[in-house]
């Protein structure tokens, strides 16, 4: 069966000389026989979406802790969104759409419950946390697949675009640098739509600069990045905004910290955040035996209870505080 070369030489014929090519990928961590229908970057996609990891991602907050209403994004849409604005990009730049939808749906496997919020709790109490480094450590430790090493065992390229996709740490593949631009588009726009649903800003308080440069409504703002980004990076080996768009899509993020990230009334709760966390962090390490199993059993008993903290949603989060610290009523059987 051909199926797998015939999908790679088709890369090699048609993607852009500056794309990453399934033939020529650095490998995994584990060697493994080559698939005969899907190449690596297939594979790789297809063991993050059947992974446990990207299942409770549903459960997991983008902005808004446990906000009443279908309609406002999980962790979970965030994603998806993510990927489908990444392989617009990858498309027209004529990258690997695959591989950038592989980074696109694990980026966020790493992330806390109670979003950043949780994030921010975490890294106070352990001294240093970030969901990039998590997701990392998800695919590559905590996550099993049958009758294998723990570990997704993903390819280099996936990996590090993982790892990548915010931070210090700039992606070496033009698909990893797509996944890390798109996600801020994507946050951006729909984390204003959220915050207008939730009455706590009107479109029209948006910064001049960005309503001019980007527009006044949510696909109007992503067309124009989008295409933006399209075009100022369209046979160049590196995947970027142009100047103008760059500072009022900055502008835009200033003023989303400024009226929503962090001083919105829709952000109270998170002030018991770190309490719900740290009572959770200092439970678990004195009753390491209750988490047995989760984690790399090799890893210090703090770095078992981080990555079971992490791994929760935010409803398993608060079932097993008010297990732990909430009293129960009492009934006569």
């Amino acid at each position: 069966m051909r199926l797998r070369l015939e999908i790679e030489e088709w890369e090699e014929k048609y993607l852009s000389p500056y794309a990453a090519l399934s033939s020529k990928s650095q490998g995994r961590i584990h060697p493994e026989a080559e698939c005969e229908v899907r190449t690596a970057f297939q594979r790789d996609r297809d063991r993050i979406i059947h992974s446990k990891a990207f299942r409770r991602l549903k459960s997991k907050t983008q902005v808004f802790i446990s906000p009443k209403g279908d309609h406002y994004r999980t962790r979970l849409t965030h994603t998806l969104e993510v990927a489908q604005i990444s392989r617009t990009v990858a498309r027209a730049l004529r990258l690997n759409e695959d591989l950038v939808e592989a980074i696109a749906l694990a980026h966020d496997l790493g992330h806390t419950p109670f979003g950043h919020a949780g994030e921010a709790a975490l890294s106070r109490l352990t001294g240093q946390f970030a969901h990039n480094e998590q997701s990392l450590r998800v695919v590559d430790f905590l996550e099993r697949q049958e009758h294998r090493q723990p570990g997704l065992n993903l390819t280099a390229e996936v990996r590090d675009g993982i790892v990548g996709h915010t931070g210090q740490h700039k992606p070496q593949t033009l698909e990893g640098q797509v996944v890390r631009i798109c996600d801020r588009v994507a946050y951006l726009n729909h984390d204003i739509e959220d915050a207008i649903r939730g009455e706590i800003i009107r479109e029209d308080e948006l910064p001049d600069e960005v309503i001019q440069i980007l527009g006044i409504s949510r696909s109007k703002r992503i067309d124009t990045m989008v295409k933006d980004i399209i075009i100022n990076s369209e046979g160049k080996p590196e995947v970027a905004m142009s100047p103008a768009v760059a500072k009022a899509t900055e502008t835009l993020r200033n003023f989303l910290f400024e009226k929503v990230y962090i001083g919105s009334a829709a952000k109270e709760e998170e002030v018991k955040v770190y309490n719900v966390i740290k009572m959770l962090y200092e439970h678990y390490l004195a009753n390491p035996q209750e988490i047995a199993g989760f984690s790399d059993e090799n890893a210090l008993i703090e770095r078992q209870v981080v990555d079971y903290i992490a791994g929760m949603t935010d409803v398993f989060a608060v079932s097993e505080f008010q297990k732990l610290f909430l009293p129960k009523g009492w009934a006569q059987h």
